[in-house]
């Protein structure tokens, strides 16, 4: 059963997104901000990462930053999700460190298909 850390601070996104995933067999651990996010993703070493990119306490670009940038968390594909589909934001989660992105409204089968991608590597 592959693990998931999804790190979201809006409720209702995060509990929708982890619950559609666990009915597709994913462990799912959730972080509400890019600090606990970071700090779980050591603690649990999850097979990929969801990361919002609009986060409270470290926003999701310096999260990223920080876990490619450490050994032991640098090899975990991260996704960017964000609402700010603007020309651009693909290039700067990529330059950030995230090995893809999507964007919200979270079209699900488009983002299982990222998942699944990442996860064979």
């Amino acid at each position: 059963m592959p693990k998931v850390l999804l790190v979201e601070d809006n409720e209702m996104n995060r509990d929708m997104l982890s619950r559609r995933l666990e009915r597709r067999g994913f462990a799912v651990i959730t972080a509400m901000d890019g600090e606990q996010g970071v700090t779980l993703a050591a603690a649990e070493r999850p097979d990929l990462i969801l990361m919002d990119m609009s986060l409270p306490v470290l926003d999701g670009w310096e999260a990223t930053r920080r876990l490619k940038a450490t050994p032991d968390t640098q090899a975990i594909p991260v996704i960017a999700l964000t609402a700010h589909a603007m020309a651009g934001d693909r290039e700067q989660a990529l330059q950030a460190g995230c090995d893809d992105y999507d964007s919200k409204p979270i079209d699900f089968p488009r983002l299982l298909g990222k998942i699944e991608s990442l996860l064979k590597g």
